[in-house]
């Protein structure tokens, strides 16, 4: 047996529910009865009425493009694993789990329960033609809801006391009368006194309701194509007749009110449509037949509500949804043979009638619209995002499309706004709520986010295979830093980690790798996962765009070579190294050496950051040194400052320009820097940009002292020759009187025009 999210309990034994065994006849007799039902004989005269022939036809075509995607993706749904009691509730939750399923069965039950208010007001609006004669005879006028309530009462008893048996029996010869009355409809005239003088299909009557009116009051006849889906328990081979039953009864139902909408729009004139509900009994052959019609109709589609709402009600309490804990102990019970859901009964028929005494068919029907748009709109959504996380626990047998589940999520959305954006909010905001309690109390469990784990994964990959076969070169369109960063330390400090994210917020990407120095073995991978959890918990925090991971190797050199020759996770390929050494910590600086030179030998921009406890101080200056034999760096300095000003941490932060060479080309060399800033529209005044003239690296090194000490960041080149001599280690610890140093070797010919 299933529990939650459709797992196997160990806690909590579900009863078994071998059900009633039905084919696939009530499938489908349950879905039609409900799609031509009381809309059709109340409501669809007035819709052509107010929207014309053309709207009608557009409404029904708007309707099937939500109710088409939706049952085929619950069919889908359907065959992709056991199906039990519960109906669409059930198939979608052990589908998809507890969170989604719960959420989406919340709408669905109350959905339910409504549409058994709505048939039955339906119902008793069949008695007109009796309430008139008593009016006439006895001068008495006669309330519905004399009839609407006490019917009510009168079927939820019968289902207490008969159960799912009665109800589907009853729906052979409901059906029969149905189609009776529609076929006396289609064989009648009508008076010629209402008759048009052709079919006009854009004849309305003036002033009449909005289009979303119309639309909204009219949705709910074609919602009743899952109606049989609350049978799914009771099934012989719900695998089977689930998907035939609930599409033929949509197509049927899509075929027939096309034909009425055509029949009423040849018979009568705008102005007789809407001046009778009844238009249809004016037009019929027999006119009782569409007052007995509408009476089955309703009569059978409140059945099927009534058979299905419980039946959910009872799934939603059995995985404990439900947020009292007694209340989901006591609607999960069932009794007898069939688990008929006596309590769940009770309840239904409570909210029922409540709204049979609150409203009208035009209120309940907006209502009833909402709830039917809103879940319909979430089951295409799971359909459609399930299509690409490519799940191999997804294997149904029967087959939608991405793009018909895409066009019904679409459609639920676009509709809701049309009938009302205020509603359309309230009802995806309280869904979304559900969701988020649910996925609380159901930790451990599949949700929305292992779903979309699996469209990510599927997206990147499809990404990355097309970067590759097009060959993408990194500085094509501008170039951007692709950047990993490598070390240590990284669980002990943050300069590195900051300076990452800082440079990777808006315009590149950034990997950073914690090296654990040992041989790979259970033991040291238990300990890489624990660090690499922790620097994730750090990304959350800090809201840190970039990839993190580790590397376990027995030295740091065949780290780097590994790391090297990883491809770029983003899809572009990696075109920067970051190191970082503490200025305290010398023995630091043989690992960083190997480090740099190894990626500067494989073609890598190197980016070595000397940290200090200074971290960064207040993040409001950064001052970049460009000396004469610096030159081809200067590009790469200057847009990893504009990168790092435009980050929020560093939104207060100004760029200092220092021009350094010997006194005879400081002015020259500072108007080639102006150029190079003005050409490349790095955002630095020009009153920030300082020419600075020396003759020894001692002046050079006092200047820096004097001018960058209270620097939160200073940018300086490393040259080639110093980066392969054995004077690296002091060109490191240079500049000793300013704080964070950030040295910048460029490989690339970086353009920044």
């Amino acid at each position: 047996m299933f529990s939650r999210g459709g797992q196997q309990s160990g806690s909590k034994t579900v009863p078994s529910q071998q059900g009633h065994g039905f084919g696939t006849a009530p499938v489908f007799l349950t879905s039609i009865t409900t799609i031509l039902g009381a809309i059709l004989f109340l409501r669809f005269g007035y819709a052509v009425a107010n929207v014309g022939l053309w709207g009608s036809l557009i409404i029904i075509l708007l309707g099937h493009l939500v109710t088409i995607p939706t049952v085929l993706a619950v069919s889908e749904i359907a065959t992709n694993r056991r199906v039990a009691g519960g109906g669409a509730y059930y198939i979608v939750s052990r589908s998809f789990g507890t969170s989604i399923g719960g959420a989406i069965g919340l709408a669905l039950y109350f959905s339910q329960a409504i549409s058994v208010a709505f048939y039955m007001v339906a119902f008793a609006e069949a008695f007109v033609p009796i309430y008139q004669w008593i009016l006439d005879t006895y001068e008495f006028s006669l309330d519905p809801r004399w009839v609407s309530v006490p019917c009510t009462i009168l079927l939820i008893a019968l289902m207490l006391t008969k159960g799912a048996d009665i109800g589907v029996s009853a729906l052979w010869g409901i059906s029969a009368i149905l189609a009776a009355s529609i076929v006396t409809f289609f064989l009648g005239q009508g008076p010629e006194s209402i008759q048009p003088d052709g079919l006009n299909l854009t004849a309305r009557i003036e002033n009449g309701d909005s289009f979303g009116i119309v639309f909204a009051t009219c949705f709910p006849a074609f919602t009743g194509m899952i109606a049989g889906l609350g049978l799914s328990g009771d099934l012989k081979n719900p695998q089977k007749s689930i998907p035939l039953g609930t599409i033929a009864a949509t197509l049927t139902g899509m075929v027939v009110y096309i034909f009425v909408a055509f029949k009423l729009c040849q018979s009568a004139t705008p102005e007789a449509l809407a001046g009778d509900q009844f238009i249809m009994a004016q037009i019929s052959l027999w006119g009782p037949a569409i007052y007995i019609g509408l009476g089955a109709a309703a009569l059978s589609s409140a059945l099927g509500s009534i058979l299905v709402a419980p039946r959910t009600l009872q799934a939603l309490a059995r995985d404990n949804v439900l947020p009292i804990p007694k209340l989901n102990r006591l609607m999960e019970k069932g009794f007898g043979k069939s688990e008929e859901p006596v309590y769940a009964t009770c309840v239904s028929g409570a909210i029922a009638i409540v709204f049979v005494g609150v409203g009208g068919v035009d209120f309940i029907a907006q209502i009833l619209s909402m709830f039917f748009m809103v879940m319909y709109g979430a089951l295409c959504a799971v359909s459609f995002l399930e299509h690409f996380a490519g799940n191999p626990s997804y294997r149904p047998t029967f087959h939608s499309r991405w793009y018909l589940s895409l066009l019904g999520t679409l459609m639920c959305g676009l509709m809701m706004i049309q009938i009302s954006a205020i509603y359309a909010f309230i009802s995806i905001f309280l869904m979304a709520i559900t969701y988020l309690g649910l996925r609380r109390s159901s930790t451990g469990q599949r949700d929305l986010t292992a779903i979309f784990q699996g469209t990510m994964f599927q997206l990147t990959r499809w990404l990355q295979t097309t970067l590759q076969k097009s060959r993408v070169i990194s500085s094509e369109g501008g170039w951007r830093p692709s950047i990993v960063a490598v070390t240590r330390y990284g669980e002990r400090r943050l300069g590195h980690f900051d300076l990452l994210r800082w440079i990777c917020h808006r315009h590149g990407f950034g990997h950073f790798t914690q090296f654990l120095d040992a041989d790979y073995s259970f033991t040291s991978n238990s300990k890489a996962h624990n660090q690499v959890d922790g620097l994730i918990q750090r990304t959350e925090i800090s809201k840190a765009g970039i990839f993190v991971d580790s590397v376990i190797c027995p030295t740091f050199q065949l780290a780097m070579a590994q790391i090297l020759q990883m491809p770029g996770i983003s899809g572009l390929p990696n075109n920067c190294v970051l190191l970082e050494f503490k200025r305290e910590n010398p023995e630091e600086f043989k690992e960083v050496e190997q480090g740099a030179r190894l990626a500067a030998s494989l073609m890598f921009n190197v980016l070595i950051l000397r940290s200090t406890e200074y971290r960064f101080g207040y993040r409001s200056s950064i001052h970049v040194w460009v000396t004469e034999d610096n030159l081809k760096n200067a590009p790469l300095m200057l847009l990893l400052a504009y990168i790092i000003v435009g980050h929020p941490e560093w939104k207060r932060a100004d760029i200092q320009l220092f021009a350094c060479s010997d006194a005879r080309n400081a002015e020259r060399e500072a108007d080639e820097l102006s150029t190079l800033m003005k050409e490349g529209r790095i955002p630095i005044s020009m009153q920030n940009v300082t020419s600075i003239s020396y003759n020894s690296p001692e002046v050079l090194e006092k200047e820096v002292a004097q001018r960058s000490f209270q620097a939160d960041l200073v940018i300086a080149g490393l040259t080639e020759a110093s980066l392969n001599s054995d004077e690296l280690a002091q060109t490191l610890l240079s500049y000793e009187g300013v704080n964070d140093v950030l040295f910048v070797h460029s490989i690339e010919e970086i353009a920044i025009d």
